[in-house]
């Protein structure tokens, strides 16, 4: 099997995002990976880390329909999936259609919206479609979440449930970029080009959606060998029997893992997964979905560090 074009769309696409952000390769990789595995991701970052530019600048150089919803404390389902109005000229209901019908979409602040419009998500995120009034209306294809949440400001936010957080594929956490990095970004800003729309900045799409699809369907064909599916399944179990988890992960965390692996080994220029492979994405694919133990939180202890134990210690197949 032939990878080189997904070897090619990785670089094309960094070099694209590179002319608006500065930095976050590992972020556009989980982005990419997400994309190609049919799966969402969830940002966590402090303001200013260009998290919604991030999400702009990768729909752009993919030729993605892209929406954006600003999670608030009012928002309503009807908001984000759209309803039936009656329209008094036809004496007949018409579909007005949320911004969720799109291919790209980011829920910005994620976390600032009740449970019952987070909910809204759920099915979307899951089947690739919503129901309004009872009938389905299907999604995409592609169809990806990106959503954002800010962790440090607590007032006024609704934790994300554990049903919707095990919908993302990947949860990844945005630092402050290094010092050259940021020098960068400010001389960007001086000359007014760091937050300019990606297409103005000259970001284009380097695949349409045909293109997209024929690579996903190589992703699909990557080899995933017996002893790295067992690595995998041996993994995530372990994250139930550790004494400082009070909940591990469940076969669909080790399902969602295995395949996320294909994606990611492709873009590294190979048709089969190794086991370096599922430790650089343990923690994205594993992190918001285990949760501490009391006594483990009591102790300072924090899932990231409890499961680099895990991956340290799990035999990995030569």
């Amino acid at each position: 099997m032939d990878v080189e074009p997904l070897v090619t769309l990785r670089a094309r696409v960094a070099e694209q995002v590179a002319k608006v952000v500065v930095g976050q390769r590992e972020a556009i990789d989980l982005m990419l990976v997400a994309l190609l595995s049919d799966g969402h991701i969830l940002l966590e970052g402090v303001p200013g880390v260009a998290k919604t530019l991030l999400a702009r600048t990768l729909a752009a150089s993919l030729s993605l329909q892209f929406s954006r919803i600003q999670f608030t404390p009012d928002l309503m389902p009807g908001d984000v999936i759209g309803a039936n109005i009656f329209n008094f000229q036809t004496n007949a209901f018409v579909l007005t259609r949320g911004p969720i019908f799109t291919q790209l979409l980011l829920a910005d602040e994620i976390n600032r919206t009740p449970p019952k419009t987070q909910a809204a998500l759920l099915e979307a995120m899951q089947e690739q479609s919503v129901t309004i009034d009872g009938h389905g209306h299907m999604l995409g294809p592609p169809f990806m979440v990106i959503a954002t949440q800010n962790p440090i400001e607590q007032q006024g936010t609704y934790p994300l449930p554990e049903a919707q957080l095990d919908r993302f594929l990947f949860k990844h956490r945005l630092d402050y970029p290094s010092r050259e990095e940021e020098l960068a970004v400010v001389a960007r800003h001086s000359v007014g080009t760091a937050m300019a729309d990606p297409v103005r900045a000259g970001v284009g799409a380097v695949v349409d959606g045909l293109q997209l699809a024929a690579l996903k369907a190589i992703v699909e064909s990557i080899r995933v060998n017996d002893d790295i599916v067992a690595y995998v399944v041996d993994l995530v179990r372990a994250t139930r029997e550790h004494p400082s988890l009070q909940f591990g992960g469940s076969p669909r965390a080790a399902a969602m893992l295995a395949s996320s692996a294909r994606a990611l080994a492709a873009l590294e220029g190979r048709d089969f997964v190794i086991p370096d492979d599922i430790k650089r994405l343990a923690q994205p694919a594993l992190r918001h979905r285990l949760v501490l133990a009391p006594s483990a939180e009591i102790e300072g202890q924090s899932v990231d560090s409890v499961l680099a134990q895990i991956v340290e210690r799990q035999a990995a197949p030569r």
